[in-house]
This record gives C-alpha cells, structure tokens and sequence, in this order.
C-alpha cells in the first residue's frame, strides 16, 4: 500500500522539528517545505537542510526573501533590534511578521495539491497565542474552512501541537528520541544562540522544566 503523502512547514525549529519527525513516524510520506522569507535568523534554514539529509526527506527552502517589499517592520526581517524578553511580553509585538503564516501556508497547500497530498503540518502551538495571531486556533479553524475549499482537492491543516506549550512539545520529542541539537531556535543569526530573545528565553524554560540541559552553545 502507497503512503498517504504530507507536507511539512518545517522553519529548523524545535517546533517544526518535532511534528517533521511525528509526520514521518506516523508513515507518511513527508515533503518537508521551508522559506527564506529574508529572516534574519535564516541561519535555521541550515539546520532544516541536516536535519532533512538526516531523516531523508524530501526537502525544499524556496527564496521569497522579495516578499519583504511589501512586508517589512517587523525586526525578523528589517533592521530593527530584536526586542528582549519573554515572548508574553508587549516588546515581542516587534517580531511579528505581517500576515507570514497564511502567505506559507497558502504556498505549502498548493505543493500539496501539485503533489497529490491531503494534509499540511505545521507547528503552531499555545505559547504563540499571546503574540502571534496566526498560530491561534480561531486562525487555523478558519483557513481549514477555506483550505477545503480553495482547490477542487481538499487539503486538511495539521497543527498536532495547537493546544500545548513548548514544554510539551518537547516532552514529546524527548519521548521518542530527538537530537534538539539538530535545530535553531534564536531569533538572532549570530554563531551562538544568544539566550535573551524570547524564543530562546522559551526554548530554555522548555528544558528547564523538562529537566534537560539544552544542546545548543549560548552567548
């Protein structure tokens, strides 16, 4: 029996890490799929690419850093300092990247429709929530709706984590063996991750609570 086929919206971070290994766990056939949206920290496009060689997955970064001619002020992709502190806190407005999730996700749907796939994965969960409109769940309902009926072939949006912290997604991924060495997770893209940004203050709350050393090198 052929395997059902599934796209990944896969960043290189320990999100998106975890639900690409789930997806290919779970038997699907995986065509993992990330963007250079000119993010400054592309440096996790790097470690998308080993970790895809490593599981060998199929796996493109398709380049719409243009994109940023009509998208810019957010400080992931213009210049402007990467706010400090935890992500809860009003600062992290500034990284926020206009309507990001539904221009990838619109993009990942139609692979998945030139591909013949139902199902698009993608890792928003609810420690985004406070900041990211585009990771809630009345978002991902919503483009459901419309994902069902934008093609003549309905494609279902994945989100296996959209209820559960980072705390949890990494439990899981301890659970079943991962290398979290394999992903990028600052918003800096400095040679070490710089611990003070708000997705590593969350990374780091994450093993802390987990109580497992992070493997990444930290400022």
């Amino acid at each position: 029996m052929t395997a059902a086929k599934a796209v990944v919206i896969f960043s290189g971070g320990m999100d998106s890490f975890t639900v690409l290994n789930m997806a290919v766990n779970q038997g699907y056939e995986v065509y993992a799929l990330s963007f250079n949206y000119g993010q400054r920290h592309k440096k996790e496009l790097d470690y998308a690419a080993r970790a895809c060689a490593n599981l060998q997955v199929q796996h493109k970064i398709i380049d719409i850093s243009a994109i940023n001619e009509l998208i810019g002020g957010s400080s992931l992709t213009s210049d402007i300092d990467v706010a400090e502190g935890h992500y809860e806190q009003e600062s992290m407005l500034t990284t926020v990247v206009p309507n990001r999730n539904m221009i990838l996700l619109s993009m990942a749907v139609g692979y998945a429709v030139s591909l013949k796939a139902s199902k698009v994965f993608y890792g928003a969960h609810s420690g985004d929530h406070a900041i990211y409109p585009d990771c809630r769940p009345e978002f991902v309902i919503k483009m459901n709706d419309v994902c069902a009926i934008a093609n003549y072939e309905a494609v279902e949006i994945v989100t296996p984590f959209l209820y559960d912290s980072k705390i949890a997604i990494l439990k899981t991924g301890l659970n079943i063996g991962l290398d979290y060495g394999q992903t990028w997770t600052c918003y800096n893209g400095r040679a070490k991750a710089c611990g003070k940004c708000g997705a590593c203050q969350e990374r780091l709350e994450a093993f802390a609570e987990n109580g497992v050393n992070d493997p990444l090198e930290y400022e």
